[in-house]
């Protein structure tokens, strides 16, 4: 295996393997860890099972593998359904909350519906008929609430997606067109949009709003209402936002650390790796610069030994331990975003941006004092 393919591999499992190892035996319940912000418990559970998902789906749904990395994704592909059949049984011990509070359990629900969009053959198809329906009622459950008028409203949407993808046969494009053509207004410019009305300096373009809006699209892209086209428009503007992100990844892996749930780590370069796994990225930026550059990003957050407690799970902070970074909204679970960083293991070991030459990527060139192009805004 390459072996920086192989470095991302354990990593990305090394995150996942407490939530989902401790799921899948009926037990996360009494092993995730919630000594800061105890009053977040009722949702953590379904928080970290969701954004593992959400980050460990595309190589769980990729074929073609060979030798060990193929039975290793055996094995995980058969540990989540399980811990995923843990969540939604009503008369498990691990069963999750889906139904109760002021709507946190639709934003973790989202994350987890994500994790089914992109992986729709290994963990939709591949689950068990009993565990499909009770998958489809967890995320109907989640209807009962109203999101903010906020990125909130592309949880909605994509519950529906997931639900499209399921076959439920009663996705509510209400929702979507909801989310779609809000988010259309909330457009900035030069390939941002809003949370909102306005602007917020912080990583939401990349932690929900690009990589949701761009997956809802092309899940509805047939049911008309210019959703292709649409889909084609946020495309573009999810490229160039694709490049900021890797122009904010400094000469020494480190990154810019502004705005929101900023412990959500090297998640904040979700639509950076999706943009890779989809084949996005803009011209200028060559598969492997981008490699290179978020192998860069894992290393520097992983790298302080209080990135993890004694059982493994992770614990908030940038670099290493630092909860007072967290807001109050935080949990444990929460922190489990950052597994989106690894969405390019979803792409096949001869894809160019495994095999391609190791590059510098953009900070690197320009404080080395390489020449390289100037950058530009777009519409």
């Amino acid at each position: 295996m390459n072996p920086i393919r192989k470095e991302w591999l354990e990593r990305m499992l090394r995150i996942a393997g407490p939530v989902i190892n401790s799921l899948e035996k009926g037990e996360l319940h009494s092993t995730l860890p919630c000594e800061w912000h105890p009053d977040r418990k009722p949702y953590a559970m379904l928080e970290a099972l969701g954004r593992t998902v959400e980050g460990i789906a595309p190589w769980l749904e990729l074929e073609g593998l060979e030798g060990e990395e193929k039975d290793l994704q055996r094995v995980w592909q058969e540990k989540t359904r399980k811990a995923i059949a843990q969540a939604v049984d009503p008369n498990g011990a691990d069963y999750m909350n889906f139904r109760e509070g002021y709507g946190q359990a639709l934003v973790d629900a989202a994350f987890l519906a994500h994790g089914i969009v992109r992986a729709p053959r290994a963990l939709g198809a591949g689950l068990a008929q009993s565990d499909r329906e009770h998958l489809i009622q967890a995320l109907r459950d989640t209807r009962r609430f109203t999101p903010f008028v906020s990125n909130w409203i592309l949880f909605s949407a994509m519950v529906e997606a997931a639900l499209e993808v399921l076959g439920a046969g009663d996705a509510d494009l209400t929702r979507v067109d909801y989310a779609v053509q809000m988010f259309q207004r909330w457009y900035a410019g030069d390939g941002t949009y809003g949370d909102g009305d306005l602007f917020h300096w912080d990583y939401y373009n990349s932690f929900v709003i690009q990589p949701m809006l761009v997956d809802i699209l092309h899940i509805f892209r047939e049911k008309g209402r210019d959703y292709a086209a649409l889909e084609e428009k946020a495309v573009a503007h999810a490229a160039r936002y694709a490049q900021v992100l890797e122009q904010m990844i400094h000469a020494d892996g480190t990154w810019t650390v502004i705005g929101r749930s900023t412990v959500y780590r090297f998640g904040a370069f979700q639509l950076l790796a999706q943009a890779a796994l989809q084949h996005f990225l803009p011209d200028r930026l060559p598969a492997s610069q981008v490699r290179s550059a978020l192998t860069a990003a894992i290393r520097r957050g992983m790298q302080s030994p209080d990135t993890f407690d004694a059982l493994g799970f992770l614990r908030p902070g940038v670099d290493g331990y630092q909860p007072s970074m967290a807001e109050e909204y935080i949990s444990v679970g929460s922190l489990y975003l950052c597994e989106a960083v690894f969405l390019p293991l979803g792409l096949a070991e001869s894809d160019p941006f495994w095999t391609g030459e190791d590059l510098p990527w953009t900070d690197r060139k320009i404080w080395s004092g390489m020449d390289t192009q100037r950058d530009h805004a777009v519409d």
